[in-house]
């Protein structure tokens, strides 16, 4: 298969309509060409493309900044020279000033398919004042790594964030050209809107079922997006930041390991058996200890669960993490229903709502896990509904 990037490398003709123009690029470490060359570097060594800035989401163009709310400052390219503008430090919605340095700009970013990624939040936010502003924007497509399956609520109304700009549900199932193609019909934006999509890329197919494993090396899009089994985990394992319990931060294995030092994992395990074992189904879980060395729980043993969908006993259509880490949370609220379970702090610039909420885009999740009374059925009528309307209004945006 051939990524954006390369096609738009290779191609002449795709690159004509920006002659004569200013050219910048929104990109990360992970925005690379399939022999692992920084879209940056491949770009400037073209004749005839003008790159006047470059921009930066969250963790930066070059760098790997970590955990959340840690901001990126603008610099001076050191070997191009061009300015290189953070979205994510003083300001997160591209300034008047950083839009008189373009024409178009380029996005490639590598996303891993899940609302509360804050990528998805950047390119609404750089669709949205290029719109205002007159400014083109062109997708360099990559692949969702996640493949096509939905999961999850839509964002309920109010609930926008940082971690939340548009109705989507946790798992859309878009790669990151469709995406842009929905947010431009969602908001009714009125701009130049390419995409430069891929070729030969089929989401539907493995052994990568949406990322293709056997061609592309993974390069990790945030610091702790460190593999395709944490792409996989990470719609579900996300909802642990809202939570008192670690989402393994600060261990080899972020985001795919989840817990704390009082929890009793095999009791867990037997109440998430009883409540919905078919909820847990599609992956190898299994009991774990880990320590982080830094962030929640820095220092101690904690108990709880590692998700595996490295092997065989991975199954693409049945893995649902965002139902298996509700489920994890259900059972943990009966059997210690006094554990303060939900964390209250600043996250993503929010500091008046919970950031469980946030993540799961409204109370509804959190209430169902509280309340005794509820079943899984209950959630799931819930999330089947969002489920059910999103596939369809994502289906004209499919280009794949």
């Amino acid at each position: 298969m051939r990524l954006g990037i390369d096609r738009f490398l290779a191609d002449g003709h795709l690159r004509r309509p920006l002659a004569g123009r200013r050219v910048a690029l929104l990109g990360h470490p992970a925005s690379v060409n399939h022999v692992g060359r920084h879209s940056l570097d491949a770009l400037m060594s073209l004749s005839g493309l003008r790159i006047t800035a470059a921009f930066g989401p969250q963790h930066g163009m070059r760098g790997d900044k970590q955990d959340n709310m840690i901001e990126s400052d603008d610099y001076i390219d050191p070997v191009y020279r061009i300015p290189v503008f953070s979205l994510y430090g003083q300001v997160r919605y591209p300034t008047d000033a950083m839009l008189d340095r373009f024409d178009v700009l380029l996005v490639d970013l590598q996303d891993i398919g899940t609302r509360i990624y804050t990528y998805v939040t950047t390119l609404a936010y750089v669709l949205d004042a290029c719109a205002k502003h007159g400014k083109a924007v062109w997708v360099l497509d990559r692949p969702n790594p996640i493949g096509r399956p939905v999961e999850g609520s839509l964002l309920a109304d109010d609930w926008h964030s940082f971690v939340g700009v548009a109705p989507l549900p946790m798992r859309h199932g878009l790669s990151f050209g469709e995406l842009a193609r929905w947010l431009v019909a969602h908001k009714r934006l009125d701009l130049e809107c390419e995409v430069i999509g891929m070729e030969g890329y089929d989401p539907e197919s493995g052994p990568g079922w949406g990322w293709p494993r056997d061609e592309l090396a993974w390069v990790n899009p945030s610091p702790n997006a460190s593999s395709l089994n944490m792409a996989r985990c990470f719609p579900g394992t996300v909802l642990i930041e809202g939570t008192r319990l670690s989402e393994g931060r600060g261990t080899t294995r972020p985001l795919e390991v989840i817990g704390a030092p009082d929890l009793d994992c095999r009791r867990l395990m037997r109440r998430m058996e009883t409540l919905a074992s078919d909820w847990m189904q599609g992956a190898l879980i299994r009991c774990c200890g880990f320590e982080p060395c830094f962030h929640k729980h820095q220092g101690q043993l904690c108990q709880g669960l590692q998700i595996h969908t490295d092997s065989v006993h991975y199954d693409h259509r049945r893995f649902r993490p965002y139902r298996l880490v509700a489920l994890f949370l259900k059972a943990l609220r009966a059997e210690y229903p006094d554990d303060p379970l939900w964390r209250d702090f600043p996250y993503e610039y929010e500091t008046d709502r919970l950031a469980i909420d946030l993540l799961s885009g409204g109370t509804a999740l959190r209430e169902w896990i509280d309340d005794a009374t509820t079943e899984p059925a209950d959630l799931d009528e819930l999330l089947v509904r969002d489920e059910q309307s999103w596939l369809e209004t994502r289906a004209p945006f499919l280009l794949y």
